[in-house]
Protein backbone atom coordinates (compact mmCIF):
# COMPACT_ATOMS: atom_id res chain seq x y z
CA UNK A 1 0.00 0.00 0.00
CA UNK A 2 1.19 3.53 -0.75
CA UNK A 3 1.75 6.15 1.93
CA UNK A 4 -1.33 8.10 3.02
CA UNK A 5 -3.67 5.50 1.57
CA UNK A 6 -7.14 5.06 3.03
CA UNK A 7 -8.83 1.68 3.39
CA UNK A 8 -12.63 1.72 3.67
CA UNK A 9 -15.40 -0.83 3.74
CA UNK A 10 -17.16 -0.89 0.36
CA UNK A 11 -19.63 -3.78 0.53
CA UNK A 12 -20.08 -6.91 2.62
CA UNK A 13 -17.46 -8.63 0.47
CA UNK A 14 -15.17 -5.85 -0.66
CA UNK A 15 -12.72 -3.21 0.56
CA UNK A 16 -12.15 0.11 -1.19
CA UNK A 17 -8.63 1.55 -1.15
CA UNK A 18 -7.99 5.23 -1.91
CA UNK A 19 -4.42 5.77 -3.13
CA UNK A 20 -3.15 9.31 -3.80
CA UNK A 21 -0.98 9.59 -6.91
CA UNK A 22 1.14 12.45 -8.17
CA UNK A 23 0.33 13.28 -11.80
CA UNK A 24 1.54 15.92 -14.21
CA UNK A 25 -1.42 18.07 -15.34
CA UNK A 26 -0.72 21.03 -17.65
CA UNK A 27 2.87 21.09 -16.49
CA UNK A 28 1.95 21.02 -12.79
CA UNK A 29 2.19 18.20 -10.26
CA UNK A 30 -1.24 17.43 -8.88
CA UNK A 31 -2.58 14.74 -6.59
CA UNK A 32 -5.12 12.37 -8.09
CA UNK A 33 -7.07 9.76 -6.14
CA UNK A 34 -6.84 6.23 -7.45
CA UNK A 35 -9.56 3.87 -6.21
CA UNK A 36 -9.15 0.11 -6.06
CA UNK A 37 -11.78 -2.41 -5.02
CA UNK A 38 -10.39 -5.54 -3.39
CA UNK A 39 -12.72 -8.56 -3.09
CA UNK A 40 -12.09 -10.23 0.26
CA UNK A 41 -12.47 -13.61 -1.38
CA UNK A 42 -8.93 -13.02 -2.70
CA UNK A 43 -7.46 -11.80 0.62
CA UNK A 44 -5.85 -14.10 3.21
CA UNK A 45 -4.07 -11.37 5.16
CA UNK A 46 -3.09 -7.71 4.93
CA UNK A 47 0.46 -6.38 5.37
CA UNK A 48 0.68 -2.63 6.01
CA UNK A 49 3.81 -0.53 5.45
CA UNK A 50 3.96 3.23 5.65
CA UNK A 51 1.24 5.73 6.52
CA UNK A 52 -2.04 3.90 5.88
CA UNK A 53 -5.38 4.68 7.53
CA UNK A 54 -8.14 2.11 8.08
CA UNK A 55 -11.70 3.05 8.90
CA UNK A 56 -13.28 1.24 11.85
CA UNK A 57 -15.74 -0.40 9.45
CA UNK A 58 -12.90 -1.77 7.32
CA UNK A 59 -11.13 -3.28 10.33
CA UNK A 60 -14.40 -4.71 11.60
CA UNK A 61 -14.98 -6.41 8.24
CA UNK A 62 -11.45 -7.86 8.19
CA UNK A 63 -11.85 -9.23 11.72
CA UNK A 64 -15.28 -10.61 10.85
CA UNK A 65 -13.72 -12.50 7.92
CA UNK A 66 -10.84 -13.64 10.17
CA UNK A 67 -8.23 -11.84 8.06
CA UNK A 68 -5.18 -10.73 10.09
CA UNK A 69 -3.56 -7.32 9.55
CA UNK A 70 0.22 -7.05 10.06
CA UNK A 71 1.87 -3.66 10.55
CA UNK A 72 5.49 -3.13 9.53
CA UNK A 73 7.85 -0.18 9.43
CA UNK A 74 8.95 1.14 6.06
CA UNK A 75 12.13 -0.93 5.98
CA UNK A 76 10.55 -4.18 7.07
CA UNK A 77 10.81 -4.45 10.84
CA UNK A 78 7.68 -5.88 12.46
CA UNK A 79 5.50 -3.60 14.61
CA UNK A 80 2.48 -5.70 15.52
CA UNK A 81 -0.62 -7.47 14.27
CA UNK A 82 -4.37 -7.19 14.51
CA UNK A 83 -5.46 -10.80 14.82
CA UNK A 84 -9.05 -12.14 14.69
CA UNK A 85 -10.30 -13.93 17.77
CA UNK A 86 -8.10 -16.94 18.41
CA UNK A 87 -9.36 -20.49 18.48
CA UNK A 88 -11.03 -21.48 21.73
CA UNK A 89 -9.21 -24.83 21.76
CA UNK A 90 -7.86 -24.73 25.32
CA UNK A 91 -6.88 -28.42 25.16
CA UNK A 92 -4.46 -27.67 22.32
CA UNK A 93 -2.71 -24.98 24.33
CA UNK A 94 -2.47 -27.27 27.35
CA UNK A 95 -0.88 -29.94 25.14
CA UNK A 96 1.44 -27.33 23.65
CA UNK A 97 2.67 -26.23 27.07
CA UNK A 98 3.04 -29.81 28.31
CA UNK A 99 5.23 -30.70 25.31
CA UNK A 100 7.34 -27.62 25.93
CA UNK A 101 8.11 -28.86 29.44
CA UNK A 102 8.72 -32.48 28.34
CA UNK A 103 12.46 -32.67 27.45
CA UNK A 104 12.12 -35.71 25.16
CA UNK A 105 9.09 -34.39 23.28
CA UNK A 106 10.64 -30.96 22.93
CA UNK A 107 13.84 -32.52 21.60
CA UNK A 108 11.89 -34.61 19.10
CA UNK A 109 10.08 -31.58 17.70
CA UNK A 110 13.20 -29.41 17.64
CA UNK A 111 15.00 -32.14 15.70
CA UNK A 112 12.13 -32.32 13.19
CA UNK A 113 12.23 -28.58 12.55
CA UNK A 114 16.01 -28.58 12.05
CA UNK A 115 16.02 -31.71 9.88
CA UNK A 116 13.28 -30.23 7.70
CA UNK A 117 15.13 -26.95 7.27
CA UNK A 118 18.50 -28.55 6.48
CA UNK A 119 16.91 -31.04 4.07
CA UNK A 120 15.20 -28.26 2.12
CA UNK A 121 18.41 -26.22 2.12
CA UNK A 122 20.25 -29.25 0.77
CA UNK A 123 17.62 -29.77 -1.96
CA UNK A 124 17.95 -26.15 -3.08
CA UNK A 125 21.74 -26.49 -3.26
CA UNK A 126 21.38 -29.80 -5.07
CA UNK A 127 19.10 -28.26 -7.67
CA UNK A 128 21.11 -25.09 -8.33
CA UNK A 129 24.69 -25.88 -7.37
CA UNK A 130 25.14 -29.32 -8.90
CA UNK A 131 24.98 -27.94 -12.45
CA UNK A 132 27.46 -25.12 -11.83
CA UNK A 133 30.00 -26.49 -9.36
CA UNK A 134 29.57 -30.29 -9.27
CA UNK A 135 32.75 -30.96 -7.28
CA UNK A 136 31.94 -28.39 -4.59
CA UNK A 137 28.32 -29.50 -4.57
CA UNK A 138 29.29 -33.11 -3.89
CA UNK A 139 31.33 -32.18 -0.81
CA UNK A 140 28.73 -29.80 0.64
CA UNK A 141 25.81 -32.15 -0.03
CA UNK A 142 27.61 -35.08 1.61
CA UNK A 143 28.47 -33.01 4.68
CA UNK A 144 24.90 -31.77 4.97
CA UNK A 145 23.55 -35.30 4.60
CA UNK A 146 25.69 -36.47 7.52
CA UNK A 147 24.52 -33.60 9.72
CA UNK A 148 20.86 -34.23 8.83
CA UNK A 149 21.25 -37.90 9.73
CA UNK A 150 22.77 -36.93 13.10
CA UNK A 151 19.84 -34.59 13.78
CA UNK A 152 17.31 -37.31 12.94
CA UNK A 153 19.06 -39.89 15.11
CA UNK A 154 19.43 -37.64 18.13
CA UNK A 155 16.05 -38.17 19.88
CA UNK A 156 16.34 -41.98 19.68
CA UNK A 157 19.95 -41.97 20.88
CA UNK A 158 19.14 -39.69 23.80
CA UNK A 159 16.09 -41.77 24.69
CA UNK A 160 18.16 -44.95 24.71
CA UNK A 161 21.26 -43.67 26.45
CA UNK A 162 20.06 -40.56 28.27
CA UNK A 163 23.08 -38.65 26.99
CA UNK A 164 23.71 -36.22 24.10
CA UNK A 165 24.69 -37.58 20.71
CA UNK A 166 28.37 -37.65 19.82
CA UNK A 167 28.98 -38.73 16.23
CA UNK A 168 32.24 -38.28 14.34
CA UNK A 169 33.02 -34.72 13.28
CA UNK A 170 29.69 -33.49 14.66
CA UNK A 171 30.52 -34.12 18.33
CA UNK A 172 28.96 -31.40 20.47
CA UNK A 173 28.90 -31.28 24.24
CA UNK A 174 25.98 -29.95 26.24
CA UNK A 175 22.31 -30.74 26.65
CA UNK A 176 20.45 -32.56 23.85
CA UNK A 177 18.72 -29.32 22.80
CA UNK A 178 22.09 -27.55 22.67
CA UNK A 179 23.31 -30.40 20.49
CA UNK A 180 20.44 -29.84 18.04
CA UNK A 181 21.21 -26.13 17.93
CA UNK A 182 24.88 -26.89 17.36
CA UNK A 183 24.11 -29.21 14.47
CA UNK A 184 21.72 -26.65 13.01
CA UNK A 185 24.47 -24.05 13.23
CA UNK A 186 26.95 -26.32 11.46
CA UNK A 187 24.51 -27.13 8.68
CA UNK A 188 23.48 -23.51 8.17
CA UNK A 189 27.14 -22.43 8.06
CA UNK A 190 27.77 -24.93 5.24
CA UNK A 191 24.66 -23.79 3.39
CA UNK A 192 25.37 -20.06 3.56
CA UNK A 193 29.02 -20.62 2.66
CA UNK A 194 27.80 -22.27 -0.56
CA UNK A 195 24.99 -19.75 -1.13
CA UNK A 196 27.05 -17.40 -3.36
CA UNK A 197 27.66 -20.26 -5.78
CA UNK A 198 23.92 -20.39 -6.48
CA UNK A 199 24.17 -16.82 -7.80
CA UNK A 200 25.19 -16.29 -11.41
CA UNK A 201 27.28 -13.22 -10.51
CA UNK A 202 28.52 -13.80 -6.95
CA UNK A 203 31.39 -11.32 -7.27
CA UNK A 204 29.00 -8.48 -8.08
CA UNK A 205 26.71 -9.22 -5.14
CA UNK A 206 29.48 -9.91 -2.65
CA UNK A 207 27.58 -12.13 -0.20
CA UNK A 208 30.02 -12.68 2.72
CA UNK A 209 27.85 -15.14 4.64
CA UNK A 210 24.74 -14.67 6.73
CA UNK A 211 24.62 -11.41 8.71
CA UNK A 212 21.38 -10.40 10.41
CA UNK A 213 21.33 -7.29 12.56
CA UNK A 214 22.03 -5.28 10.56
CA UNK A 215 22.26 -6.84 7.07
CA UNK A 216 25.59 -5.64 5.70
CA UNK A 217 25.04 -6.39 2.00
CA UNK A 218 22.13 -6.49 -0.47
CA UNK A 219 21.60 -10.27 -0.41
CA UNK A 220 21.41 -10.33 3.39
CA UNK A 221 19.00 -7.39 3.24
CA UNK A 222 16.71 -9.42 0.96
CA UNK A 223 16.95 -12.51 3.16
CA UNK A 224 16.22 -10.59 6.37
CA UNK A 225 13.30 -8.73 4.83
CA UNK A 226 11.85 -11.93 3.39
CA UNK A 227 12.25 -13.81 6.67
CA UNK A 228 10.37 -11.03 8.48
CA UNK A 229 7.45 -11.36 6.06
CA UNK A 230 7.54 -15.15 6.42
CA UNK A 231 7.58 -14.94 10.23
CA UNK A 232 4.46 -12.77 10.12
CA UNK A 233 2.71 -15.38 7.96
CA UNK A 234 3.65 -18.16 10.38
CA UNK A 235 2.52 -16.13 13.39
CA UNK A 236 -0.89 -15.66 11.82
CA UNK A 237 -1.11 -19.36 10.92
CA UNK A 238 -0.31 -20.68 14.40
CA UNK A 239 -2.77 -18.26 15.98
CA UNK A 240 -5.45 -19.27 13.49
CA UNK A 241 -5.01 -22.91 14.47
CA UNK A 242 -5.21 -22.03 18.16
CA UNK A 243 -1.61 -22.13 19.40
CA UNK A 244 0.15 -19.77 21.74
CA UNK A 245 2.75 -18.37 19.27
CA UNK A 246 5.19 -17.54 22.07
CA UNK A 247 5.74 -21.09 23.33
CA UNK A 248 8.08 -23.05 21.06
CA UNK A 249 10.43 -26.01 21.11
CA UNK A 250 13.55 -25.22 19.07
CA UNK A 251 13.59 -21.48 19.72
CA UNK A 252 13.67 -20.29 23.30
CA UNK A 253 10.67 -18.38 24.56
CA UNK A 254 11.31 -14.74 25.33
CA UNK A 255 9.17 -11.66 25.83
CA UNK A 256 7.54 -10.76 22.52
CA UNK A 257 9.30 -13.53 20.60
CA UNK A 258 6.92 -15.79 18.59
CA UNK A 259 9.00 -18.91 19.23
CA UNK A 260 6.54 -21.42 17.75
CA UNK A 261 6.14 -19.38 14.56
CA UNK A 262 9.93 -19.27 14.25
CA UNK A 263 10.08 -23.05 14.78
CA UNK A 264 7.65 -23.83 11.96
CA UNK A 265 9.21 -21.17 9.78
CA UNK A 266 12.52 -23.07 9.57
CA UNK A 267 11.19 -25.59 7.03
CA UNK A 268 9.95 -22.82 4.72
CA UNK A 269 12.95 -20.44 4.71
CA UNK A 270 14.77 -22.08 1.76
CA UNK A 271 11.57 -23.00 -0.08
CA UNK A 272 10.03 -19.53 -0.11
CA UNK A 273 12.45 -16.73 0.73
CA UNK A 274 15.81 -18.14 -0.40
CA UNK A 275 14.45 -19.39 -3.71
CA UNK A 276 12.84 -16.01 -4.45
CA UNK A 277 16.07 -14.15 -3.64
CA UNK A 278 18.12 -16.40 -5.93
CA UNK A 279 15.55 -16.06 -8.73
CA UNK A 280 15.38 -12.26 -8.57
CA UNK A 281 19.16 -11.91 -8.51
CA UNK A 282 19.86 -14.43 -11.27
CA UNK A 283 17.15 -13.11 -13.58
CA UNK A 284 18.41 -9.54 -13.09
CA UNK A 285 15.04 -8.49 -11.68
CA UNK A 286 17.01 -6.70 -8.95
CA UNK A 287 20.43 -5.06 -9.04
CA UNK A 288 22.79 -3.53 -6.49
CA UNK A 289 21.53 -0.11 -7.60
CA UNK A 290 18.14 -1.03 -6.14
CA UNK A 291 19.56 -0.71 -2.62
CA UNK A 292 20.55 2.23 -0.48
CA UNK A 293 23.33 2.04 2.08
CA UNK A 294 23.27 3.86 5.40
CA UNK A 295 26.07 3.37 7.93
CA UNK A 296 26.92 -0.04 6.51
CA UNK A 297 23.30 -1.25 6.42
CA UNK A 298 21.58 -2.04 3.12
CA UNK A 299 17.90 -1.46 2.40
CA UNK A 300 15.71 -1.84 -0.66
CA UNK A 301 14.51 1.31 -2.34
CA UNK A 302 10.79 1.93 -2.73
CA UNK A 303 10.07 0.62 -6.24
CA UNK A 304 12.41 -2.42 -6.02
CA UNK A 305 10.73 -3.27 -2.72
CA UNK A 306 7.43 -3.58 -4.59
CA UNK A 307 9.04 -6.01 -7.04
CA UNK A 308 10.42 -8.09 -4.21
CA UNK A 309 7.10 -8.22 -2.35
CA UNK A 310 5.27 -9.10 -5.57
CA UNK A 311 7.68 -11.98 -6.26
CA UNK A 312 7.35 -13.18 -2.68
CA UNK A 313 3.56 -13.13 -2.87
CA UNK A 314 3.67 -15.05 -6.16
CA UNK A 315 5.74 -17.70 -4.42
CA UNK A 316 3.21 -17.95 -1.58
CA UNK A 317 0.49 -18.49 -4.19
CA UNK A 318 2.49 -21.02 -6.22
CA UNK A 319 1.01 -24.51 -6.09
CA UNK A 320 2.93 -27.73 -5.56
CA UNK A 321 1.98 -31.34 -4.92
CA UNK A 322 1.87 -31.70 -1.15
CA UNK A 323 4.54 -34.23 -0.08
CA UNK A 324 2.25 -35.78 2.55
CA UNK A 325 -1.28 -35.47 1.17
CA UNK A 326 -0.49 -35.76 -2.53
CA UNK A 327 -2.81 -33.03 -3.84
CA UNK A 328 -2.05 -29.62 -5.34
CA UNK A 329 -1.88 -26.82 -2.81
CA UNK A 330 -0.29 -23.38 -2.52
CA UNK A 331 2.69 -22.71 -0.28
CA UNK A 332 0.45 -20.38 1.73
CA UNK A 333 -1.91 -23.26 2.41
CA UNK A 334 1.04 -25.57 3.17
CA UNK A 335 2.03 -23.27 6.03
CA UNK A 336 -1.39 -23.58 7.63
CA UNK A 337 -1.44 -27.35 7.06
CA UNK A 338 1.88 -27.73 8.90
CA UNK A 339 0.48 -25.86 11.87
CA UNK A 340 -2.57 -28.16 11.84
CA UNK A 341 -0.37 -31.27 11.59
CA UNK A 342 1.57 -30.08 14.63
CA UNK A 343 -1.72 -29.56 16.48
CA UNK A 344 -2.87 -33.09 15.62
CA UNK A 345 0.42 -34.52 16.86
CA UNK A 346 0.33 -32.64 20.15
CA UNK A 347 -3.28 -33.66 20.84
CA UNK A 348 -2.56 -37.32 20.04
CA UNK A 349 -4.50 -37.57 16.77
CA UNK A 350 -1.38 -38.63 14.82
CA UNK A 351 1.69 -40.53 16.03
CA UNK A 352 4.41 -38.11 14.96
CA UNK A 353 5.04 -34.72 13.40
CA UNK A 354 6.41 -34.84 9.85
CA UNK A 355 8.26 -31.73 8.65
CA UNK A 356 7.43 -30.20 5.28
CA UNK A 357 10.15 -31.43 2.92
CA UNK A 358 10.12 -31.10 -0.86
CA UNK A 359 11.12 -34.00 -3.06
Amino acid sequence: MEAHSLVKRDTEDCLLIHIPEQRLVNGEQKTALLKKRIPLLKVDEVVVMGDVTFTAAALDLLLERKIPVHFMREYGSFRGSLIPEASKNALLRIAQHQAHHDPQQRLSLASCFVAGKLTNQRRLLQRLLSRRSPDQAHVVLEDLARIIESVRELPAVVSASLRPLATGDHRIRGTPLETVLGLEGQGSALYYAAFPQMLLEPDIWGFPGRTKRPPTDPVNALLSYGYTILANRLTGAVQLVGFDPYIGYLHSSGYGRPALALDLMEEFRPLIVDSVVVKLVNKHMLSRDDFEELLGTYRLKKEPKKRFLTALEERFQEEITHPIFGYRVSYRRCIELQARLLAKYLTGEIAYYQPFVVR
